[in-house]
């Protein structure tokens, strides 16, 4: 085993966990994913701690929650100043990549982000910041004049991905390569006619659905179909190239997707099915076949954890937890929940207030600014149907869950203020939709 493992980190977009079939679901088919996951160890209380996609992704690379950054909204730029993974694994002597959707840099989502602090420690970049037309993408690499993708564009970006991994396994310097691909993210028909392998009448919808959305779910389904196949591509690749015993090997996703669920949409919500995220994590050798942990797992505890399995420092400021004991199956802390923070709902899901809340193993608590909002037994009720918040006979858990809510609000200097607070503390300016304006055309095309 190398002296430090090489990290190949891949996550979807809007891949939530009940639609893997390593977390349960029996209708898609991620034969790869479910291959691998049974190889390492899966997080089963893995959460977006805030679930949409520019919030999320600052809190991977940062280890910090929205607040302690200011990315509390999509379309702002990542500041330069906050130590990220990729800086502090080049420091270490990583050779450092980055493919896909990156969302970190501002509201130019064609735009190009050039050489230097913007890119927050990646060395290799093949990017685009913000694109959903998945048969007519492009990325930048180092000059602003964008390279068209012919075709899927994530089967290209793990074309990117296997040839990186081809190059770097030949050199002494152990390297670090996240792939983000946009899929399942909609437009859910938006792929090549023969990757729509699930047929709208044989989708089973789940007891909570109340909308017709068999059509959307099977195109999801056939997005993740069509990235199992990339993600046994980029396996593969690792095995070929002689390094996969010496490889981390992630999975996850940046948030989830309601899909009808509740009577909802997309993201933004607290609802398992927006919140929870698949995670898994292999290294052969190291972390053993099998392992599963119910052990509530956040987004700014992925640093940490990474850090720590790679022999590297964790920052001092980083607000995550080092769980990779419970990856490895050593005894450690084993934190009793995980914190969600959506300081400014916007665009679709202007209809809620701003919310926070805590997921246990168990239980799910939910609060706004007017008062408690949601309460679920996830055993006892694992689709959520039942609201047990103003039941008199919970009042003592709600109270006791309350109690943990309030103590990591003051954990994390969280004043749960009003959204409007929030645009005045960090400077910006909202449309009429609560969002930063964006753009969408393509610089230099």
């Amino acid at each position: 085993m190398a002296p430090q493992p090489n990290i190949v980190f891949i996550f979807a977009d809007q891949l939530r966990a009940q639609s893997v079939g390593f977390m349960g679901n029996q209708q898609v088919r991620t034969p790869n994913l479910d291959s691998v996951a049974s190889q390492g160890a899966v997080f089963d209380t893995a959460v977006s701690c805030c679930p949409v996609c520019t919030p999320y992704r600052a809190a991977l690379l940062t280890g910090r929650y929205p607040l302690s950054t200011g990315m509390v909204l999509n379309d702002v730029r990542l500041p330069t100043r906050f130590d990220t993974i990729a800086e502090r694994l080049g420091r270490s002597g990583y050779s450092t990549g980055y493919i896909g959707k990156w969302h970190l840099d501002g509201p130019e989502r064609g735009g190009f982000t050039p050489k230097g602090a913007r890119r927050q420690g990646f060395d290799e970049w093949a990017v685009a910041n913000c694109t959903h037309n998945y048969m007519g993408s492009f990325y930048f690499r180092d000059e602003p004049e964008p390279i068209w993708i012919d075709g899927y564009d994530a089967d290209h970006h793990t074309d990117l991905a296997v040839d990186f991994i081809e190059r770097k396994a030949s050199e002494p310097d152990p390297f670090c390569l996240f792939v983000s691909w946009g899929p399942p993210h909609g437009p859910y028909q938006l792929m090549p006619e023969e990757y729509k392998v699930f047929d709208p009448e044989e989708i089973e919808l789940p007891p909570n659905c109340s909308l017709d959305i068999s059509a959307d779910i099977a195109g999801y389904y056939s997005h993740m179909a069509a990235l199992d196949l990339c993600f046994g591509c980029i396996d593969r690749a690792l095995a070929d190239a002689g390094v996969a015993e010496d490889t981390i090997l992630v999975f996850t996703s940046d948030h989830g997707d309601m899909l009808g669920s509740q009577g909802r949409q997309k993201k933004q919500r607290p609802w398992d099915e927006s919140i929870r995220v698949p995670f898994m994590i292999r290294q052969p050798g190291r972390i053993s076949a099998g392992t599963r942990t119910a052990v509530p797992f956040n987004v700014v505890d992925i640093m940490p954890t990474l850090l720590s399995l790679s022999g590297v420092g964790v920052p001092g400021a980083c607000e995550g937890r080092d769980l990779s004991h419970l990856a490895l199956g050593h005894a450690g802390p084993e934190p009793t929940s995980a914190f969600l923070q959506h300081p400014c709902t916007f665009a679709d899901a202007r209809d809620l207030t701003p919310w926070r809340g805590i997921r246990t193993e168990r239980y799910t608590y939910i609060r706004n600014l007017e008062a408690p909002w949601l309460l679920y037994d996830n055993h006892d009720d694992p689709y959520q149907l039942r609201n047990l918040v103003a039941s008199p006979e919970h009042r003592g858990l709600r109270a006791d869950l309350e109690d943990e809510l309030r103590a990591w609000l003051e954990h994390c200097d969280d004043d749960f203020q009003p959204e409007h607070v929030y645009w005045e503390r960090f400077g910006y300016e909202v449309d009429a939709y609560d969002q930063i304006p964006y753009t969408n055309e393509v610089q230099g095309a």
